[in-house]
Formats: structure tokens, C-alpha cells, sequence
């Protein structure tokens, strides 16, 4: 998808940029449904699922499998993720997200003197948390779909058996991994899958693994105990403990998906529903749109300092409550008191309209701010012909996980960073996490990811992202494009975007984000801005029911997308 920047047009406005009508093209639009994902093969395995009958959860299972093979960057059977489903009346939110095995223990990442091992929790087994994709993706399917799940599973099979071609992001991602410090260390067991006489493959190249096809077929046939017992099982846990790892079978068969809540909040004139712990993306959501509700947002010049300012402002408040939060276990704040209305008045009224507020006087503890999560997310929107939706992401953490590749499974996660690998003491990163995210056999460590559904009457979005803390600030102004300010779908994903998280204090924006005398003002105001790679932007994919029952979906064209219809409009 193509976006324009007719930059001349623009010099004169705050920030989100505004070609001229036109600009963006329209997002493919039908009726029968819709899909956005990360890869343009997975959403077509996942139209035909509901060409074939399937509903949105159906759909959506199928598209992730799909992903768990063509997009192996980030799709997986080796990690985890959230699901917010809407099927009628009925709201849920599933959680497989990576607990911490049987044998973590608290100081597992730390040397004698206390100070955190470099890459111990990001490269290799020992970064592993135990996978929840398995068991999460089946329970979605067994309590939602419609099809038989041999069907769901079998494209993602044939796939695998019969191969798919390296693309261009697949070829530049490999060689990223190839670099990675330390990754290098597990070269045997990935390197016949991933390079070429020492190279990553070349465009074009098809890659087959009969391993991952007959784990496939074994969840097809077993459903996760095809995975969690048996050879794929013993593989993972030969894998680990060849590289120093404490995964186990027996991590993996104990494992549980958990269905909650979701959290549901309104503003705007709309509702929503999104992931509660351990995910922090939807407490994230619910704190800043209350808070820009009470402080006006919608009267205030859309492209005017004033919401800049206020925005940041209401994702600085919302990242420093982040801090208090874990798996709902072990968190020293409940969701439901931190998006209480007086609660909200008093966020909204701490902030200060002419001046940015200094993050380490915003909450009452010492510390830092989490570290950022890494980026290496899918994200699928689905809408069926029914308005059912679904907003399902899942995530190996980093880049290719932890860098391990088994055969049987794909990339093993590195899902131990995100907890507080260090509670109290600076990471890595030189950065602070809260004792309720600290390591604890079976606990779930925090995230960031926000599947969200949206709905008002008869209309409905469903959307999420991948990007790590960024996913819900960009979630955030995606949907304010779409509800507040009535963009079309693609233009309210192509809109440039901007991101603050509390610490560290800065405003991250994309290139063209501000005008000069916009950023002018704002550093007058007392804020920091600076322009981040690309790559650290978060991508956002969502499907849109409108009104009159046409659907529509787009994929964030910042990245590799695949976005489709049933029954297309001419």
C-alpha cells in the first residue's frame, strides 16, 4: 500500500500528517468479511477458511498457523500471545501468554555480584518462557470455531511440507539474525534452514521443513498434546539443555491457557473491549482515552500543539502506573482502581496544558521505567460475515525469539526479558522494572500488547499491533483517527504517528511527524523529541464493520502487510 507525503501541504500542521484527501488509498472493502495480518499468504489462508464457512476465530486460528510457518521472524508455535474476541453479545480475552518454567528462579540472569548476565535473558534457551501458542490457539478454536480443526490446521501443514519462497523481508530479517550477538553459538541447529554457504538465503528460495509438517500433522490429529508430549516435546527440552536451558517436557504439558475478562471501558461515545493482565496494553488504552475525554480532546484543533501536548501527556500518566503491574497474581495494582473515574479526574487534572511534566516527579516511587519490549509481534484483525471479530496477537519477544531454531516447532521465544529480570537494579537497557514483574516459577510476565475491539451500534473495529511498548500508544492513535476524527481506515493507519512511555523522557516521533514551529513549541514546553529508526515504529493491522454491514481491513504500511475482503467490491 502506497503513501504519499505531499509535504508542501503539510508544513503548516502540528502533527499526524494530512495529505490531501485522496492521498492514501481506500482500504479493500465487501462484505463477508475481512482480514489484516503481517503476511499477504497467511491472510489468503485465512479468507479461504471463511470463503469455506469458517467464522472470524476460525480464521484467525488459521491465519496465525500460517504464520507460524511463512513469517518466522514472529509467528510461531514456539511463544504466545492475547485474543479479544466478539462473537454477538459475547466478550472474551484469552491469555496464552509464556509463563516462566518450573525451575526459573529470581537471580537466574545474574552474576555472583548481582548484576545482570549480558544476553542471559535474550539469547538462548535460558531466555525461554514456556510456550503458550500450542494450547492457546487450540482452546480459541475449540470454545469459538466453527470448522473441524483438522481443516484449520491443514494449510498451515501443506505449507510447511510443501515450501513457500524467501521474500525480501524474510531475506533482510535473516541476516539481521545472523549478526545477532551471540546467536551465532546455536549456527548448527539453524543454519541449514536459514542460509546458504554461510549466507541467508536468497530471495526466491523455497523453503520445505518435513520436522515442522509432521508436528503439524501431529496437532492436527492430537491437538497440543501433539506438541506438548511426544517428539516435538522431546526436541524442545533436548534443545534447551544442550544450550543451558530449564525448559522441560514437562513445563510444556503442565501448561494452561486462561480465559478472562477482557477489560471493557467507554469513551468517545463508543465501547471497547481489550486485554487485561498480563497485558498492560489495555490498562494503557482505558487511562489515556479517559483522560483526553476529560480534558477535551475531541474540541481541540486536530492538528494543533494543544493535542500533541496532551497526548504525551496522558501516555507519560498511563506507562507510569505501568510500573505497578504483573501477572495478575502478583500485581500491586488492579486494573479496575486504575481506570476508576477519580482515579482518571485526577490523572487529567494533574496535568499541566502549557508545560510538559517532569516523568520522575509523576509517581510516587523511585525507579526507572520498564525496559522497551522488543518488537517481533504478528498481530491478526478478522471480521466475519456474521460481524463477529477477532484481534489476536502473539509474539516471540525479539527478533526470531531467543535465536534457538528446533526443527519441530520453529524459534523458541526469549519471553524471560520481559519480565524484571533485576527488580530494583538498572537492566541492560539501564532501565528499572517493579517487584510485581519480577521472576516466579509459573508466572506470567507483563506485556504490552493490546488486542482491542471497538464498537458503537451496529459499527465495529478490531485491531492490534506489533512493536512492544509502542503497540499501545499507536493502537491508541489509530483508533482516535478512526472514531474522533472519522479517517477512513488506511488513512487512519498511514497517519504519522508519535510515542512517550514515562521513562525515558522523550517524545519519539516518525520523520514529517511535526512541523518546525510545532516542534518548536513543544521543546519551548519543556519536551524532548526525537526521530527513531523506522523499524522501532509499531505496526498496526485492523478490520473495519461499518455501519451499513460492508466490511474492510488494511495493514499498516510501514512494514509487510496482507489485507482482504470476501466478496470484494468492484
Amino acid at each position: 500500500m502506497k503513501r504519499l507525503r505531499p509535504l508542501a501541504a503539510v508544513l503548516s500542521l502540528a502533527f499526524s500528517t494530512a495529505p490531501l484527501p485522496g492521498a492514501f488509498e481506500p482500504a479493500p472493502s465487501g462484505r463477508g468479511g475481512a482480514i489484516a495480518s503481517n503476511d499477504a499468504r497467511a491472510t489468503a489462508i485465512g479468507l479461504e477458511i471463511l470463503k469455506g464457512g469458517g467464522n472470524a476465530v476460525d480464521a484467525a486460528v488459521a491465519t496465525a498457523l500460517a504464520l507460524a510457518v511463512v513469517f518466522p521472524e514472529a509467528g510461531n508455535l514456539g511463544g504466545g500471545g492475547f485474543a479479544v474476541i466478539k462473537k454477538g453479545d459475547e466478550l472474551r480475552a484469552l491469555d496464552f501468554r509464556e509463563t516462566a518454567p518450573a525451575a526459573a528462579t529470581r537471580g537466574m540472569y545474574l552474576d555472583e555480584h548481582g548484576a545482570p548476565r549480558p544476553g542471559a535473558s535474550t539469547v538462548g534457551p535460558l531466555a525461554t518462557g514456556v510456550p503458550g501458542s500450542p494450547a492457546g490457539l487450540w482452546e480459541l478454536h475449540h470454545r469459538f470455531g466453527a470448522l473441524p480443526w483438522a481443516r484449520i490446521v491443514a494449510p498451515a501443514e501443506r505449507l510447511a511440507r510443501e515450501g513457500f519462497a524467501v521474500d525480501s523481508h524474510l531475506h533482510a530479517k535473516l541476516g539481521e539474525l545472523k549478526n545477532r550477538a551471540g546467536v551465532a553459538r546455536f549456527a548448527e541447529t539453524s543454519a541449514r534452514w536459514l542460509t546458504r554457504d554461510g549466507a541467508p538465503l536468497p530471495v526466491g528460495t523455497v523453503v520445505r521443513s518435513e520436522a515442522l509438517a509432521a508436528t503439524l500433522a501431529a496437532y492436527r490429529d492430537r491437538g497440543p498434546e501433539g506438541i506438548v508430549s511426544g517428539p516435538a516435546a522431546a526436541a524442545i527440552e533436548a534443545a534447551a539443555k544442550r544450550y543451558g536451558g530449564v525448559l522441560t517436557a514437562s513445563d510444556l504439558a503442565a501448561y494452561r491457557p486462561v480465559w478472562r475478562e477482557p477489560i471493557r471501558f467507554e469513551a468517545f461515545g463508543w465501547r471497547f473491549a481489550t486485554m487485561p493482565l498480563p497485558s498492560s496494553g489495555g490498562l494503557i488504552l482505558g487511562e489515556t482515552f479517559g483522560q483526553l475525554e476529560r480534558l477535551g480532546w475531541p474540541q481541540l484543533p486536530r492538528f494543533g500543539a494543544e493535542r500533541a501536548h496532551l497526548l504525551v501527556e496522558a501516555f507519560r500518566r498511563a506507562f507510569a502506573d505501568r510500573y505497578l503491574l504483573g501477572d495478575p497474581a502478583s500485581t500491586r495494582a488492579d486494573v479496575s482502581e486504575l481506570l476508576a473515574p477519580a482515579w482518571l479526574d485526577r490523572l487529567a487534572a494533574s496535568i499541566d496544558r502549557t508545560k510538559a511534566s517532569d516523568s520522575r516527579r509523576i509517581a510516587a516511587w523511585p525507579g526507572d521505567a520498564p525496559p522497551a519490549e522488543k518488537r517481533d509481534t504478528t498481530h491478526i484483525s478478522v471480521v466475519d460475515g456474521e460481524g463477529n471479530l477477532v484481534a489476536l496477537t502473539t509474539t516471540l519477544n525479539d527478533l526470531f525469539g531467543c535465536g534457538l531454531y528446533v526443527p519441530e516447532i520453529g524459534f523458541l521465544n526469549n519471553e524471560m526479558d520481559d519480565f524484571a529480570t533485576a527488580p530494583g537494579q538498572p537492566n541492560l537497557f539501564g532501565l528499572i522494572q517493579g517487584e510485581a514483574n519480577a521472576v516466579s516459577p509459573g508466572r506470567r510476565m507483563l506485556s504490552s500488547m493490546a488486542p482491542t475491539i471497538a464498537w458503537r451500534g451496529e459499527e465495529a473495529i478490531a485491531l492490534g499491533g506489533r512493536g512492544g511498548s509502542r503497540i499501545p500508544t499507536h493502537v491508541a492513535q489509530v483508533l482516535l483517527n478512526l472514531i474522533v476524527d472519522g479517517d477512513p481506515l488506511a488513512a487512519a493507519l498511514g497517519r504519522a504517528r508519535l510515542h512517550h512511555q514515562w521513562l525515558p523522557d522523550r517524545i519519539e516521533v516518525e520523520a514529517d511527524t511535526f512541523a518546525p514551529e510545532t516542534r518548536a513549541e513543544l521543546e519551548r514546553r519543556g519536551h524532548t523529541v526525537e526521530v527513531p529508526p523506522i523499524d522501532k515504529l509499531a505496526r498496526v493491522f485492523a478490520v473495519h464493520r461499518l455501519a451499513d454491514g460492508r466490511v474492510e481491513a488494511a495493514g499498516d504500511p510501514r512494514g509487510p502487510n496482507g489485507s482482504a475482503v470476501v466478496e470484494p467490491e468492484r
